[in-house]
């Protein structure tokens, strides 16, 4: 039903339409109604079945069939036949038709057309890599190949290949040495390892290519380790060591080995000297040799001595070998805690080592012993100041004077007074702590102070004791005087007898009170304390005035007068008792208005002054402090029920 494209003729003949294709993935069978009639007869309809299967279809694909052709790129380090391109990829198709026998297909033929190319052509039209593999050693390589393609109907077609071999990416075998000398001393037994080489690269072997029969020597074709054969003797010999890629046998390479075996000398070196003991001073610089070893080895080894230090990090920090010469390497400072704890010793160990086979060794003790150099002079302190009461006991301490020097030991100063010890300077010093003490009497009046040079000579800091640095310091001492205790004043007289007229306008003087206070030099304050009820007197300082009024006939005061001094409690005071008569103007009195002074010949006036103070003890304040903190509670209590009710 439809269009088909086959045609019917007669004869019952089907033939494929010209120019038609057949497309077993598409379409893969066709149902054809065929209807036959002869003249005079009926009609007769049958159905034809044509399936269409995969066959000999030649057809290369586009890229090879271009131009350009087609390009495959492959790595250097390929297996030998190697499939590298297929010609044909996709598979040749076949028509069959139902109740027909089938066509039995052909392989198409493939040609080489140039032969100048290691690759390898097969009948399945496969493109093998070369016998031998490609040459790794070599940068990119290409090869072109020119392929024709024809299938048993003579149809053909043709194209090109390019194979493009590039580098390969794993690693090349490769020794480190293309030469090597070995030296192994005589009577080495069998089967002991000799020497071992070493190639860099994938799954490498090794093997001795020359001589093609060794007799001295084998390798272990893993390891590389070379083993003798027999007790070796005296004997010098090549190998010619290969190292391949068992899986590239093509990725190779070679070394040589100069193996010699010589005889053995079992005698140490011997050195002069053979023990070093030495004192070096501190101040050496480095770069300065110590000693220099005068050592002899076997004949086959002269001029092939080396010479090592072995010992303490500490040690070997401080010296080191030049040859056989022993030098200082840094500072060898004295005046460390680092170097103390050691004892200012170095102790290492020098050893000489022949170059022969076994090697043989001699070793050297040495003990280097620093010694102390005077670098530095002592340092005086800093303010050296004190103060002492001139009250001051016999061998009171001032204080301390506290020296410091760089140099070790430290603290190794002796301490001495210029001038010595005498009335002009009543100190002395310990010389070994540098403590001043009292050692006379101190008299504020005459010396407000004194200065004193102290001399700070250093010791132990020098093998040489000549070599003594010293240096001078001064060091104030001040005198502080003793403390007065305050004393009540006193005045002259402490009673006094006073006649005055009174006289009309100002005030007028009575007196001026003559009192001295303590030596301090405080200030007296005065004050009338009794016998001016009335207001008539006034002091101003140590004056006592009389403030006049209308007074009709004399009168007689008593005063008494209160002097103190210090502001301070408990106050000292002294009271003084003034007899002052006052007559009025209009009273006659005696011509001479002077007033005199005079001793009552009555019983002394005698004043006492009583303060009274009370000085509760603690417990009494504690018990007092509780017992009022209760009654408050008690009473808020109380008062509380009070209100709720």
């Amino acid at each position: 039903p439809g269009s088909t494209p086959l045609s019917t003729m007669s004869q019952w003949q089907v033939t494929l339409r010209a120019g038609a294709e057949l497309d077993a993935r598409r379409v893969n069978q066709y149902t054809l109604y065929l209807r036959a009639a002869c003249p005079g007869e009926e009609e007769v309809e049958e159905r034809l079945f044509v399936r269409v299967t995969a066959g000999q279809v030649l057809r290369c694909d586009a890229p090879f069939a271009s131009p350009g052709g087609d390009v495959v790129r492959v790595p250097a380090d390929l297996a030998p036949w190697t499939p590298l391109y297929a010609v044909l990829r996709k598979p040749l198709g076949r028509l069959t038709v139902s109740g027909s026998c089938p066509e039995v297909p052909q392989p198409p033929r493939f040609r080489l057309r140039n032969q100048d190319t290691p690759l390898r052509l097969t009948r399945q039209g496969l493109v093998l890599a070369p016998v031998s593999g490609f040459d790794p050693s070599k940068d990119t390589q290409t090869f072109r190949l020119e392929i024709e393609v024809m299938d048993h109907h003579g149809h053909n077609c043709s194209g090109t290949v390019r194979v493009e071999v590039l580098p390969s990416l794993r690693p090349r075998v490769t020794f480190l040495e293309s030469q090597r000398d070995v030296v192994v001393p005589e009577g080495i037994g069998p089967l002991e390892v000799v020497t071992q080489v070493h190639a860099t690269g994938d799954s490498v072997h090794y093997a001795i290519l020359a001589p093609t029969a060794p007799t001295l020597f084998t390798i272990d074709e893993l390891t590389g380790e070379i083993r003798s054969t027999r007790r070796l003797e005296v004997a010098h010999t090549h190998l010619l060591v290969q190292a391949y890629n068992a899986l590239h046998p093509a990725d190779h390479a070679t070394t040589t080995l100069n193996i010699t075996v010589q005889g053995t000398d079992r005698r140490a070196p011997s050195c002069v000297p053979a023990l070093f003991v030495s004192q070096v001073p501190e101040t050496v610089s480095p770069g300065s040799t110590l000693v220099t070893l005068r050592c002899t080895g076997p004949a086959s080894t002269e001029g092939c001595l080396h010479y090592a230090l072995e010992g303490s990090p500490t040690s070997r920090s401080r010296f080191r070998m030049e040859g056989p010469q022993l030098q200082v390497n840094t500072t060898l400072d004295y005046d460390s805690e680092a170097v103390a704890a050691l004892g200012f010793q170095f102790t290492a160990t020098i050893v000489v080592t022949t170059g022969g086979q076994p090697p043989r060794s001699t070793r050297v003790p040495m003990l280097v012993t620093v010694t102390p150099i005077n670098e530095f002079t002592p340092a005086c302190p800093t303010g050296a100041a004190f103060t002492v009461m001139e009250t001051a006991a016999f061998g009171s301490v001032v204080g301390r004077v506290a020296g410091t020097d760089r140099d070790y030991p430290p603290h190794s100063l002796e301490y001495s007074l210029e001038g010595g010890t005498g009335p002009a300077q009543p100190f002395s010093i310990d010389t070994h702590t540098g403590e001043i003490r009292v050692v006379g009497p101190l008299d504020s009046q005459q010396h407000r102070s004194y200065r004193l040079t102290v001399r700070l000579t250093d010791t132990r800091n020098d093998l040489d004791p000549a070599k003594r640095r010293s240096c001078l310091c001064e060091v104030a001492v001040r005198l502080q005087e003793r403390a007065v205790p305050d004393q009540a004043p006193e005045c002259t007289p402490e009673v006094q007898e006073l006649r005055i007229t009174a006289a009309s306008g100002g005030r007028q003087l009575v007196t001026r009170l003559a009192c001295q206070g303590s030596p301090n030099g405080a200030t007296l304050a005065y004050a009338i304390v009794g016998g001016n009820e009335d207001g008539r007197f006034r002091l101003e300082g140590s004056s006592l005035f009389y403030l006049p009024d209308d007074v009709a006939e004399p009168r007689t005061f008593v005063l008494l007068v209160e002097v103190w001094g210090s502001p301070g409690a408990p106050r000292r005071s002294t009271v003084v008792a003034l007899v002052v008569h006052v007559t009025p103007r209009s009273t006659p009195v005696p011509p001479s208005t002077t007033a005199w002074h005079t001793m009552l010949p009555k019983e002394p006036l005698v004043v006492t002054q009583i303060e009274a103070a009370w000085h509760p003890p603690a417990w009494f304040v504690a018990v007092l402090t509780v017992s009022g903190t209760l009654l408050l509670a008690a009473l808020g209590c109380m008062a509380r029920s009070l209100l709720c009710r």
